[in-house]
């Protein structure tokens, strides 16, 4: 018999959830962990400025109004430190941190199909079999570093925004490159600019950043929240994006030039990403209409960088909003009026190439992350009859929900490839709904094997390939790979949305979980 019912890997908002699920359900269970605390990406990220760009409370956890009751977030968006203690908050108000191993870094993981059983080992030495084996290993979990010619022969001090130690580093008077302006290097930039001698800024791709417009959570708003959990959390469960923020209701050219840029002004002081749920019903399906966006946002950005020069670097001219990750940041644009700040863009001058010798004490490779299925390919995983997932995932990931894969019996991984298009907590919230069910329906009838038949993994792959001509991401972006060298190009996200996923799950449940069990 196999010693527990369950093993989850990854303690992040999502691993946490379906441990939290698992504990209810009665199961025995055991929450593998490679990093030395719990909170997944907000264990990791320690980095300066780290923070939401998600509300906070539509992020956090749903399961339990007494936790929505007691838990107090201190701004719209939380800080990294924030988060840390929300996550080890709820571990510990659930009774959930004896079922945790953590420094357990997952070195395999696999099927026995004659004891209907996975073996999963560790790092550390670690051997435990279980029925079911949750990969709640999350899509940005795997930081990556350029390949560059001398990069490991740098004698300052490096790091990357997902490895960013415990201790405070100290800037004072140090001169700093930051490689990348995704998501992390445009937080970061803003939070040491004061403190160092020079700061570099190295640029690939210009990003249509905008600002977050965090605020402070008051007494009026805290009330607010308390007294409307049941609302919240109803509108919630069926947003297609995960958010609360409420659609315009009309579309770009319904208004006139001076009412759409009226309109822009309020959407640029809108929060996160109500840029893109509140903005005009067809800024994502309507070139015209989105390029109207970016022109606004494009005369914002000259207004803020005092350098025409540098403004126009950081102006994207080869792809509209949405096209890439879009980020939030604060003081990000302000930043490069300080006179110890430079942008060096590497489309003209490349770091191979770049004339002249460039002196760091420091820096900082915000080079992005093996996005989507980057940590569960190092797992090791062998399912049936030896086909280990690197080979069937060698073209890209073929999933059921972004939950299941055909061939990998007793396998889940809520909040991996081809699961959200929006709030990652909310997609993923109902994806381990999904993942304990068919756990629970499994056990109740007697059965020992639950498998995503291969018509259903081919159904929802047809569906993803299907509404891939509406989605607004360039291939060229982490959401297709193309960060990472080597891997294929295919679309990693959930080109169907809420509304799909939904329906494929409604379908499953209407019929039975008919061709699940055996």
């Amino acid at each position: 018999m196999p010693a527990e019912d369950v093993v989850i890997v990854g303690a992040g908002i999502l691993g946490i959830n379906q441990l939290y699920r698992a504990v209810q359900a009665g199961l025995t269970v055991t929450l593998l962990e490679q990093g030395g605390g719990v909170g997944g990406t907000w264990y990791w990220n320690r980095y300066p400025g780290c923070r939401f760009d998600s509300e906070s409370y539509t992020y956090g956890y749903l399961f339990s109004e007494e936790l929505w009751q007691e838990w107090d977030w201190s701004e719209e968006f939380a800080a990294q430190p924030e988060t840390e203690r929300y996550v080890n908050y709820v571990v510990d108000k659930f009774g959930l941190r004896s079922h945790i191993r953590l420094n357990s870094k997952v070195t395999s993981a696999v099927w026995d199909e004659q004891a209907k059983a996975w073996t999963t080992s560790t790092e550390d030495g670690c051997t435990i079999t279980s029925r079911y084996l949750v990969a709640a290993t999350g899509v940005l979990s795997v930081p990556q570093l350029p390949d560059l010619p001398g990069r490991d022969d740098f004698g300052g001090e490096a790091y990357h925004p997902a490895r960013w130690p415990k201790e405070p580093i100290d800037f004072t008077g140090k001169r700093v490159a930051i490689v990348g302006n995704g998501s992390s290097g445009v937080q970061i930039g803003p939070l040491i600019a004061d403190d160092v001698a020079e700061l570099v800024i190295y640029q690939r791709t210009a990003n249509w950043a905008t600002p977050l417009n965090n605020h402070p959570i008051d007494a009026e708003q805290q009330a607010y929240l308390k007294e409307n959990f049941a609302d919240i959390k109803a509108r919630l469960d069926v947003s297609v994006s995960g958010f609360l923020h409420q659609p315009a209701g009309k579309k770009t050219f319904d208004d006139t030039p001076e009412q759409r840029k009226a309109f822009f002004e309020t959407v640029w002081n809108s929060p996160g990403f109500a840029k893109v749920g509140s903005n005009y019903d067809d800024l994502l399906f309507n070139k015209k209409a989105n390029a109207e966006w970016c022109a606004f946002m494009e005369e914002k950005i000259r207004g803020l960088v005092e350098d025409p020069a540098t403004a126009d670097k950081l102006i994207p001219k080869d792809h509209l909003y949405v096209g890439l990750r879009p980020p939030y940041v604060t003081g990000y644009y302000e930043m490069f009026n300080k006179p110890n700040v430079e942008l060096v863009s590497l489309r003209e001058t490349p770091i191979e190439t770049e004339t002249g010798l460039r002196e760091f004490d420091v820096i900082i490779w915000a080079t992005g992350f093996d996005f989507g299925t980057g940590a569960m390919l190092r797992m090791g995983i062998v399912g049936t009859g030896g086909l280990t997932l690197n080979e069937y995932w060698a073209d890209g990931p073929l999933t059921f929900l972004g939950v299941m894969s055909h061939g990998f019996p007793n396998l889940f991984y809520p909040g991996g490839p081809h699961g959200a298009a929006g709030n990652n907590p909310r997609y993923g919230g109902l994806q381990v709904d999904f993942t304990q069910e068919l756990i629970d329906q499994a056990n109740e009838r007697g059965y020992q094997r639950v498998e995503v038949p291969k018509a259903l993994e081919q159904a929802w792959m047809s569906m993803l390939a299907k509404f891939e001509e509406y989605s607004p991401f360039e291939k060229r972006g982490q959401y297709y790979g193309a960060n990472t060298p080597g891997k294929p190009r295919v679309q990693l996200l959930n080109s169907g949305g809420r509304p799909k996923l939904d329906e494929f799950m409604k379908e499953a449940r209407d019929s039975d979980y008919q061709g699940f069990f055996e």
